[in-house]
């Protein structure tokens, strides 16, 4: 039998109107005992996940001109010419072009880092909506299959999530490209990357990855674009990169939050052992 009201709800049940006025006051209630932070410096904002004025206003923002093999941003090429730059030319990288969100910096540095030691996983969001533009640098979407790079087992059983599958969650929710979790392995434990130099970094990383069985018949004829935090020296992605080619992909790039890049005002390198976001973070509130 329909109620009183003609619409057939059950006497005394909430409306529309009624859940959403309890939805904002539950929300006021929250903000004002918990107010939204600035991931980059814990400044009050007005919504969750988004920056202050001043962070944001520090973030680099990536994109072209740049080198069509590792996306170095090359300040004096013009857009659209498909050049490389003088490393990849000298180390040709196993993959085409890898687009990042933001240059390395102290706010790119502090997210990225709150997310992997403070167990910020809501940042995860935040990263992927601001590298979720950079998917259409890398092509048609269409055969696109996004490839978190793996942490190896003890890793993940300590830490309890792998940043880059998070990432990468959030981006097949943003894009709709798919994603597989489980393609590529880590199959060999590796020491911190802290403090080492690009050579050392390539070492320790060469024979840690590894293919799942019917890698062949998962990825063959796909564009394979691995997923991490931060590309620094890049002997991950290109350790990763490699084994990935070996199963048949159509083509294989990656994908990053942030990207170390060598200061264009005087020329310098950066020391890549000195920025790693594999170090330890001071938890914070």
């Amino acid at each position: 039998m329909a109620s009183a009201t003609g619409h057939g709800e059950k006497s005394g049940a909430p409306n529309g109107a009624a859940q959403l006025l309890l939805r904002t006051a539950a929300r006021a209630i929250i903000d004002y005992a918990l107010p939204p932070r600035c991931p980059g410096c814990g400044t009050v904002v007005g919504e969750d996940r988004q920056f202050c004025l001043a962070c944001w206003s520090s973030l680099d923002f990536l994109g072209d001109p740049c080198c069509v093999s590792c996306s170095l941003p090359l300040p004096l090429a013009m857009t659209g010419d498909r050049v490389m730059c003088g490393a990849c030319l000298a180390d040709v990288p196993p993959f085409e072009g890898a687009p990042a969100a933001v240059a390395y910096g102290p706010v790119a540095r502090t997210v990225a880092l709150r997310l992997k030691y403070g167990r910020r996983t809501g940042h995860a969001r935040l990263m992927a909506r601001l590298m979720a533009r950079r998917v259409g640098a890398l092509g048609p979407v269409e055969t696109m299959l996004l490839v978190p790079v793996p942490l190896h087992r003890w890793r993940l059983w300590s830490r309890g999530f792998n940043q880059a599958a998070l990432i990468a969650d959030e981006l097949t929710r943003l894009t709709g490209v798919a994603r597989d979790h489980h393609l590529l392995r880590r199959v060999r434990a590796t020491p911190s990357l802290r403090g080492k130099g690009r050579r050392e970094r390539e070492r320790i990383v060469a024979g840690a990855f590894a293919l799942a069985g019917d890698a062949s018949a998962r990825a063959a004829g796909r564009h394979l674009v691995l997923v991490d935090d931060v590309h620094a020296s890049g002997a991950t992605l290109r350790a990763a990169a490699r084994v990935l080619r070996r199963c048949g992909a159509a083509r294989v790039s990656a994908l990053t939050w942030a990207r170390v890049v060598p200061d264009a005002a005087t020329g310098n390198e950066i020391d890549i052992a000195s920025l790693d976001s594999d170090m330890g973070i001071r938890r914070t509130g």
